[in-house]
């Protein structure tokens, strides 16, 4: 139903009531990367894109814009973050996953299926005469119990399981990754790396600082070759060849401007009229960097940091100095070394007397700075820092597209080690959770006498989405496989001498059920937690949603 909006203030499209909701149900525009393919779909669609990425046996995508860059990756933000979605309604999707992945940093293609997967069960309710208030009352309840569900039941205490249990959950998170053969070898070197980065605050409080691993790309050699380095990478060389390679100790100045010949401002005109007035004028402007560099020297110095470029004749001072400047570092690298250092960015010498200097304080400080050579490129490695403690994970592998879903793969891994480590619980993997909260949640449903009681149900069937999905996508045969799942799961709530087979879940590649605890397929309790709320808040926002009014462009004359 379309019809032209009464109000005469207002131009444009109205849809009303159960219109609107299957219209975000079914359709949504997706200009694909490959533009050509412009296809008319919504929500659905958004999460039968993800789906087959699903688990350890998931597919890949390849992703192609329109200056033809090609991505290879099943990493559901980076899939959902390409694509041009333009229906409103499919985009609380996409920011959904972007969400996920800011949160937690995993199961970005999880919580896009369960939200679809709840509004699409939520739409047939509607259509079955239920009130939308009724639906959300009743999936807010099911989250609600859900999450208290897995908290208190089938999250398991780390300690009990051992040091093994972070590997075991970073290699879950790659088992549906380009990387999953060599997932132990990857395992091992995520959770060196994320324990390498270890703090603790004021308050004695644990943290794991991962911006401090700096993953670094080099082309050549095997994706095995891959290793860590005991400190911050930057991957950039000296600016001149004789500098030392080595400094130590390293006293590191980080500047955020040019060290080249000081220009005149635009709009500043010079009146000259001797020509030797002229030279001077050239003398004065290569003396100001000259004064610059002798002013940060002075101050003890001997590695200089610059976002900026550095002249080529000022680089001689550098050199009779003993000291390595580096020019062209990335703002972000140079955020991180200042900040592992307990250097101070520094954007202008300027002081508040308008004269120039530089404050010794603003030094960092390193054990040793030193260029080493990786493949062919040359990086300066920053080692001992004062502050934090940084590693970099250098990664090997045959061409950009290898290393670029790499690193999204180990991206994934370091996150979620490190909500392993900080919130110190885990649960089984592999549709387990999932097919228990369903088995518990139908219980609870026909326990209330409300009307939520409908919602909770649907709910409970959604959440059998994941363990379908991936049985599909193993090439197994889902309905059996998830009946057999239910099962087991019905028996351990049940019945007071099976609850150790609340860890049941899929074994995707024998096709069987097993204990995933046991078996090591775990994730943090934190991110099932999460991807219930995430899907659960979405579901709602679009299914509250009963009138949705597009407003048309007023006419170059102000007629419609």
């Amino acid at each position: 139903m379309a019809i032209m909006a009464q109000s005469p203030d207002i131009l444009g499209e109205r849809h009303s009531g159960q219109d609107v909701r299957t219209q975000n149900d079914t359709r949504a525009l997706l200009p694909v990367p490959l533009r050509s393919l412009q296809i008319l779909m919504s929500c659905q669609a958004v999460a039968n894109i993800v789906k087959s990425s699903l688990g350890p046996v998931g597919l890949d995508k390849m992703l192609v814009d329109d200056i033809g860059d090609v991505t290879i990756t099943n990493d559901g933000a980076t899939i959902l973050k390409m694509l041009e979605v333009e229906h409103p309604a499919a985009k609380v999707l996409v920011e959904l996953a972007e969400l996920q992945d800011r949160e937690v940093g995993d199961g970005t293609t999880s919580v896009v299926i369960v939200a679809a997967e709840l509004l699409k069960r939520g739409n047939e309710l509607v259509r079955n005469k239920i009130h939308p208030t009724s639906i959300i009352s009743g999936y807010r309840l099911a989250m609600r119990e859900a999450c208290k569900y897995v908290e208190e039941k089938l999250a398991v205490k780390v300690e009990k399981l051992g040091k093994d249990s972070l590997v075991n959950c970073a290699k879950t998170s790659m088992s549906s990754k380009l990387i999953a053969a060599d997932s132990d070898f990857f395992a091992n070197l995520v959770v060196d790396a994320v324990q390498g980065v270890k703090t603790t605050n004021a308050k004695g409080e644990v943290k794991y600082p991962i911006k401090g691993i700096n993953i670094l790309k080099a082309h050549g050699k095997s994706a095995k070759d891959s290793y860590l380095l005991n400190g911050y990478a930057l991957n950039t060389g000296r600016a001149a060849q004789g500098m030392p390679t080595r400094v130590s100790p390293a006293r590191i100045a980080c500047l955020d401007f040019n060290l080249q010949k000081t220009k005149m401002q635009m709009g500043v005109q010079v009146l000259v009229t001797d020509p030797r007035e002229l030279e001077k004028i050239r003398q004065r402007e290569a003396d100001i960097t000259k004064e610059r560099i002798e002013k940060l020297l002075k101050a003890g110095a001997n590695v200089v940091l610059t976002t900026k470029g550095i002249d080529d004749m000022a680089l001689k001072y550098f050199v009779g100095a003993g000291a390595i400047a580096v020019r062209r570092v990335r703002k972000e690298d140079l955020r991180h070394v200042a900040k592992a250092s307990g250097a101070t960015v520094v954007t202008t010498f300027a002081d508040m007397e308008g004269e120039e200097t530089f404050d010794p304080s603003f030094l960092g400080y390193a054990d040793e700075v030193v260029e080493e050579k990786i493949a062919d490129d040359d990086v300066i490695l920053v080692k001992g820092t004062k502050n934090t403690s940084a590693v970099s994970l250098i990664l090997r592998g045959a061409n950009d597209y290898m290393l670029d879903e790499i690193d999204r793969s180990l991206h994934d891994a370091i996150c979620i080690v490190k909500r392993t480590l900080e919130s110190n619980t885990v649960v089984a993997g592999g549709g387990a959770v999932e097919a228990a909260l369903s088995v518990y949640l139908e219980y609870l449903a026909t326990t209330l006498g409300s009307r939520e009681q409908l919602a909770i149900a649907e709910f409970a069937e959604a959440l059998l989405i994941i363990p379908k999905v991936l049985a599909v996508n193993a090439a197994k045969d889902a309905t059996e496989l998830v009946a057999m799942l239910r099962a087991y799961h019905h028996a351990s709530q049940t019945k007071a001498d099976k609850q150790h087979l609340s860890s049941m879940g899929l074994d995707l590649l024998k096709g069987t059920i097993r204990n995933n605890l046991e078996a090591g397929v775990i994730e943090p309790a934190m991110s099932k937690v999460k991807i219930i709320q995430f899907a659960t808040e979405a579901a709602i926002t679009i299914l509250r949603i009963d009138d949705m009014i597009k407003l048309a462009k007023e006419d170059e004359n102000g007629e419609d």
